[in-house]
């Protein structure tokens, strides 16, 4: 066991050198013989040197880290050399994992400090979600580049969640707000006797923003949610440090399947909602107006056009990229207990809500100075 973990005392200087096959050293009684020797000379500093390394498990990791606690825990600083590449990163991933859940913290102080912490906060904010919008687009390099470690299972997995089994809810929505449009469309146009242009306002209406915003709500509450729950339950339980101790990036495995399968259905299922909210609005010209069926679906086919139709898909590709954004940039930064993971939830959710009106807005303006 003395040619594999050798360890002196020079100059109030613990060295400890690990060489050869690690794999098989008796770690039990080398850290018996180390603790007896730090407790009877007081080193002012421990050097581990792994020059000498050539094989070596998680025994070791596990082994160094307790015996790194225990020192810090004695105010002694440690010092690695020669290190691998792949040693270091799982004893900097264990040493950063927090298994406790952080105390809430109540700020009493004056006003200024309350808004600087407030500005402190929003500047971190801002400065996690550039670095995780970095990762993703450098996730989607990868996979262009063939280098992604997505799995295909997962993408299938994700697009079958997020498309046919998303089409009730959406069918039910789109249908009621269909419905909606026309009774409040007809209240002011019976007044002048064009009940028939309900068709043309449900229409238009439903292809150029309703359907897509409906859309967006619904899918930001049934599957931005849903991402941010697992991730951060993987999260918690530690299945995201596990990815990356295999070498595996988790934007790659988690992020860029669940993206790909939400921004490609979006559209389609922005679509399906056109189509449901204009049957909603047939539903009550034909039923309750006395509109022909021919004469509605007519009005309705003529009020389409090509800009409020592609303008309603951009809507729809946009709040797919939000939702799928918010959803697991909170899944992948959530905290590590149950309370997290709700948290997370909440906020993916309200997050997304809020950052597609806000780009609803950004859109509609940006299509008023272009014309369209």
């Amino acid at each position: 066991m003395e040619d594999v973990l050798k360890f002196e005392i020079k100059d109030d200087i613990l060295h400890i050198d690990l060489n050869g096959d690690m794999s098989t050293c008796d770690y039990e009684n080398q850290k018996t013989s180390i603790y007896t020797a730090i407790q009877q000379n007081h080193p002012k500093k421990i050097i581990l040197n792994a020059n000498g390394l050539k094989v070596w498990n998680s025994n070791l990791a596990a082994f160094i880290f307790e015996f790194e606690n225990r020192a810090r825990g004695q105010n002694i600083p440690i010092e690695h050399i020669g290190f691998p590449q792949g040693l270091e990163s799982i004893l900097k991933l264990a040493s950063a994992v927090d298994r406790k859940p952080a105390d809430p913290t109540v700020n009493n102080g004056k006003f200024l400090d309350i808004v600087g912490a407030w500005g402190v906060g929003v500047g971190n904010g801002v400065i996690k979600g550039c670095k995780f919008l970095m990762e993703v687009f450098a996730a989607f390099g990868r996979l262009l580049a063939g280098k992604s470690r997505m799995r295909g299972t997962d993408l299938s997995f994700a697009l079958e969640d997020c498309s046919y089994r998303a089409l009730p809810i959406i069918s039910l929505i789109s249908f009621m707000v269909g419905l909606i449009l026309a009774f409040v469309g007809a209240i002011q146009l019976k007044t002048f006797g064009a009940q028939i242009y309900v068709a043309s306002l449900v229409t238009i209406g439903m292809t150029r923003i309703m359907g897509a915003i409906m859309t967006g709500i619904i899918m930001a509450g049934r599957t931005g949610a849903s991402y941010a729950a697992t991730i951060g339950t993987m999260q918690v339980n530690e299945e995201v440090d596990a990815l990356k101790t295999m070498g595996i990036s988790p934007i790659d495995f988690l992020v860029t399947p669940r993206m790909i399968a939400l921004t490609v259905t979006m559209p389609i299922l922005t679509m399906w909602a056109d189509f449901m909210g204009m049957l909603g609005g047939g539903f009550v010209g034909i039923t309750m107006l006395g509109i022909p069926v021919q004469k509605y679906w007519e009005m309705s086919l003529n009020a389409i056009s090509v800009n409020n139709f592609l303008v309603g898909l951009f809507h729809g590709l946009v709040f797919g990229v939000v939702t799928a954004v918010c959803g697991c940039y909170y899944g992948i930064y959530c905290g590590r207990n149950a309370d997290s993971v709700g948290a997370a939830t909440t906020k993916a959710v309200v997050s997304a809500i809020v950052w597609m009106i806000v780009m609803t807005g950004i859109i509609t303006v940006c299509c008023e100075v272009l014309e369209i």
